[in-house]
């Protein structure tokens, strides 16, 4: 491998990071200005840091906006630093001494990656690369064939290199890759001709139909999951979670040691399953009750949203007729003051106009205070609502404890059915949607209805 051990190894720190930038930006007069004035690493777009001899990858941070970083030729050692860089579409770590893939997690938009001739025996941590086309991994250490299977979640992987690897040796490894990477374009900067894929196809047809039950069966369960975690993060929203089955009166019991012994005594054990479902029962009444008052708070937050909304769209317009006007007539006055020969005349023009301008300024301004006004008085609405929304639940689920302190079945028996304990909202004192005194918003109008 191609190393300059001849000299020092060097940090990336902001000399070279300036020195760089400024070769690459603009020429002649621009390129003077820039560099009098500086350019900012924020807006920088492409960084060119090969044969820089850099041991460590540092500072790179403040590349907020960079989209091309070239880092080869260096004697790097570990992927890090690139953290911030979640706009970079094309990475080069090319010749380099890097023994894993990792450090690139955050790079979700990166589309071609290059690190060809380094030291990498195994094919992983690539995961959030979802928009990965072009994969150069030539001239490393990876020899296991089962590498090239993990690369079938990349669905946009077009071109790979893998040449110079061990598991480049092995007879069955172009048509291993063209029977597993179906959609693969290029391999080793040679194009795949659909007649070898359809026999690479045949060849390996039994391994990759079941490869593919087990992708769909995984596929599932990461379905089902992620579904359950959603399901989850709604029930914590609305403050119910586990409320939906046994899990808390499990919960309460699991560490009670003398609460088992005592469920072994003659008649205890079928009172205790009695309270269970009685229990059950109540916990899913809060359950659906929690859910319902959620419903109604996330229709609070949309009601509240679609106002402020509609007042700030409604507050531009009538700025943008005022400026409108003020336009028309600026024109019609530029127009007298130009038509003018008198020189009195001409300075009376440009008072009233100075006059107008004032004039539109405090027009714009009274506008803005009232929208600031609306929106305070609205979110003041809006706040008390919530609280009352909030403290209506809070209150009904309270309420129910005794049914779920008494064993016997004092509040659960037959006269207090499980589907009634949920108590009627009550008054809460909750503020209507009526017209404030204050004749200034339509916005409350709004958020009246």
């Amino acid at each position: 491998m191609n190393r300059l051990y001849d000299m020092e190894p060097r940090v990336m720190d902001d000399e070279m990071l300036k020195l760089a930038v400024g070769k690459q930006g603009p020429r002649e007069e621009a390129g003077q200005l820039a560099k009098q004035e500086g350019i900012l690493f924020k807006d920088v777009l492409s960084l060119q840091l090969d044969f820089q001899n850099i041991l460590r990858i540092d500072n790179l941070w403040q590349f907020e906006s960079l989209r091309k970083l070239q880092l080869d030729n260096n004697i790097i050692e570990k992927i890090e630093g690139l953290e911030n860089l979640t706009h970079l579409v094309w990475l080069d770590l090319s010749f380099n001494n890097i023994e894993a893939i990792e450090g690139l997690d955050t790079l979700v938009n990166l589309e071609d990656l290059s690190l060809f001739n380094n030291r990498i025996s195994k094919i992983d941590s690539l995961d959030a690369l979802v928009k990965l086309q072009v994969l150069s991994l030539g001239n490393n250490h990876i020899g296991n064939m089962m590498n090239i299977i993990y690369l079938r979640r990349f669905k946009a992987l077009r071109t790979l290199s893998l040449s110079g690897n061990p598991v480049a040796e092995n007879e069955d490894y172009k048509m291993f890759i063209c029977a597993y990477l179906p959609d693969l374009v290029y391999l080793d900067f040679q194009r795949l001709d659909d007649h070898m894929k359809e026999l690479a196809e045949m060849k390996h047809q039994y391994s990759i139909d079941e490869l593919k039950h087990r992708e769909n069966l995984m596929q599932a369960q990461l379905e089902d999951e992620q579904a359950r975690r959603e399901e989850l993060e709604e029930h914590k929203v609305a403050f119910v979670e586990q409320l939906n089955g046994t899990f808390l009166f499990d919960s309460m019991y699991a560490e009670d040691v003398e609460g088992r012994k005592l469920s072994n005594l003659p008649g205890v054990g079928e009172l205790l399953e009695t309270y269970k479902d009685k229990f059950v029962i109540i916990c899913l009444n809060i359950f659906e009750y929690g859910l319902k008052q959620q419903e109604k708070r996330k229709a609070e937050l949309e009601t509240f949203m679609e106002c402020v909304q509609e007042a700030i769209q409604e507050n531009q317009e009538q700025g943008k007729l005022k400026i409108a006007k003020f336009e028309e007539k600026h024109l019609l006055s530029l127009n007298a003051i130009r038509e003018e020969s008198e020189l009195s005349n001409i300075e009376t023009k440009i008072v009233e106009h100075s006059e107008d301008i004032t004039a539109l300024l405090n027009v714009l301004m009274t506008l803005e205070m009232q929208l600031v006004e609306q929106l305070e008085e609205t979110i003041n609405m809006f706040e008390r609502n919530i609280i009352d929304l909030v403290g209506l639940f809070v209150e009904n689920v309270q309420s129910l404890y005794p049914f779920l302190e008494d064993p016997l079945g004092m509040h659960c028996g037959p006269g207090a059915p499980a589907h009634n304990m949920v108590p009627t909202t009550r008054s809460t004192g909750r503020r209507p949607h009526s017209k404030p005194k204050t004749q200034r918003v339509e916005l409350l109008h709004c958020y009246e209805r």
